[in-house]
């Protein structure tokens, strides 16, 4: 807890230790940065250590089929070991053939919602043929945490993402860094009309001056926005430090730093 607030971080990524270097490295080669840590469980408790930080919401992210079972149980074993402090999404594939067995796996597991990296993942999220997933979380009450944003591809951008909006409007969507990652305020201004819509503003502080990131805030509205700093490509200390620098009011730090996200994975 820090001056006073519980403070949940929406959006973190971990990976089982022999694997953790790897998959860390493959972000840091997607996005041409260097993470500032490992991505284990370990390294996560320092983060929790040293930004007085309450929970995190973890996730990892299948690029094949048949990593989904595994990654799933993966995060869940973590939150049985560790659930003080954790809450756990897990993850889908757009090309799995046992969607449904899938989906139900998760919630047998006792997972929140569901983790989609559209441009890791390689597809395009309005396409028909993957809106079983839509479907199916609809159906069970589970929020997606998206990837959306990129300059560079048209996968999770908002002309893709506002069709899903509109055709699955009882479907909660948790469009990270703002709905639009290196395009933020673009996405804002096309997305904020979206009720089911929330985003995070992890990997997003780094590249606003604080007046943007305050106006992005405001243009979607505090009751959808959620912390995060997507550990371990940033540091959450730091993270929070900009956040509080915004100097938004007490009511609406509750709502951005636990409320709104408790809310929405009903926790």
């Amino acid at each position: 807890m820090v001056k006073g607030y519980e403070i949940i971080d929406a959006h973190c990524h971990i990976y089982p230790d022999k694997i953790a270097e790897r998959a860390v490295h493959g972000t840091d080669t997607f996005y041409d940065i260097v993470s500032k840590h490992k991505g284990t469980f370990k390294d996560l408790v320092s983060q929790k250590e040293s930004s007085g930080i309450d929970k995190f919401v973890v996730q990892s992210v299948a690029t094949t089929p048949h990593q989904v079972k595994s990654i799933n149980e993966f995060v869940a074993r973590e939150i049985d070991l560790y659930g003080d402090f954790l809450i756990g999404l897990g993850t889908l594939h757009q090309n799995s053939e046992t969607m449904k067995e899938d989906v139900l796996h998760l919630i047998e597991l006792g997972l929140k919602g569901v983790k989609l990296h559209p441009d890791i993942q390689n597809f395009k999220i309005d396409e028909e043929r993957y809106f079983e997933i839509y479907e199916l979380c609809q159906k069970h009450n589970l929020p997606i945490l998206m990837h959306t944003g990129d300059f560079r591809y048209d996968n999770s951008n908002p002309n893709r993402l506002i069709p899903v909006l509109e055709t699955f409007k009882d479907l909660k969507i948790i469009g990270a860094h703002f709905g639009g990652w290196s395009i933020y305020e673009d996405a804002s201004k096309k997305l904020n009309k979206y009720e089911n819509l929330f985003v995070d503003c992890s990997s997003s502080f780094y590249a606003l001056k604080k007046p943007v990131a305050k106006e992005i805030i405001n243009r979607y509205g505090v009751d959808r926005v959620l912390f995060g700093s997507d550990y371990p490509m940033w540091d959450a200390g730091e993270e929070l430090n900009y956040f509080f620098s915004l100097n938004l009011s007490r009511e609406e730090n509750e709502k951005i730093l636990s409320k709104n996200v408790k809310a929405l994975l009903k926790f």
